[in-house]
């Protein structure tokens, strides 16, 4: 098996990897309602459903967009009742806000010494600036590509081409020397499976969205609970090569 420092790029999920997703959308959904009653399972499923048909639907529009669009359809589905413009429009805004995993930030700054970081993410220019602002702090990105400059969302398999063929233009980087790092099975590991990228697989233990890859099958090349750990392995590797 092919050792993680034979790599040189590794293209980062963000939200769900790096960024906390399922904490910040039951906090942003939460705002202007009170107490919910549905249980955080119930909210995220929902909001998973929601999120990918829409996604499919309007593959052009931002991120914070497309979640103002879901918001009242949220509310409702999970009991909360009607939602009025100006909460649907702190939703769709309200990514920035959504908490890093506390091993996040530490391990980025390590891994930026061993890998060229590119984003790739199915979010907006804006809603990540703030999230790189605010949740990352101190951390530089080699490349920054979004569904917004892609005009798809993920697991759109355009998304991973635009990645390997920007890599390529920019660096002279191989399809082989880059990992596709995230949690989401449906999201991530299956398309860049599909291309021919290799992935690591960064479980987020008790996450609920994305965990389930097609027929319950999850493909990954390494599996980590953490960012954190993947370091941790990066690491051991390159001390053992000196």
């Amino acid at each position: 098996m092919a050792k993680l420092t034979s790599l040189k790029v590794l293209s980062l999920d963000v939200y769900g990897t790096l960024i906390d997703w399922e904490s910040g959308i039951c906090t942003a959904i939460s705002d202007g309602f009170g107490e919910i009653q549905a249980s955080k399972s119930d909210i995220l499923h929902a909001f998973h459903n929601l999120e990918k048909e829409y996604q499919s639907r309007y593959p052009d529009l931002p991120y914070s967009q497309l979640l103002a669009k879901i918001h009242p359809i949220l509310a409702s589905n999970i009991g909360l009742g009607d939602a009025h413009g100006t909460t649907s429009q702190q939703f769709g805004a309200s990514v920035g806000s959504w908490p890093a995993f506390p091993d996040t930030v530490a391990a980025l700054r390590r891994l930026q010494k061993h890998f060229k970081l590119v984003v790739l993410s199915n979010t907006d220019r804006d809603s990540f600036s703030a999230t790189n602002q605010f949740q990352l702090p101190g951390v530089e990105f080699d490349a920054v590509l979004t569904a917004q400059d892609i005009g798809s969302y993920k697991p759109d398999r355009r998304n991973f081409e635009y990645l390997l063929e920007h890599v390529h233009q920019k660096w002279g980087i191989s399809n082989d020397e880059v990992l596709q790092t995230a949690q989401s099975q449906f999201h991530d590991h299956y398309p860049a499976r599909e291309v021919g990228i290799r992935s690591a697989w960064i479980v987020r233990p008790g996450a609920v969205m994305g965990e389930q890859g097609r027929k319950g099958e999850e493909v990954w090349d390494w599996k980590f609970g953490t960012l954190g750990e993947m370091t941790d392995a990066v690491e051991k590797e390159t001390t053992a090569g000196v």
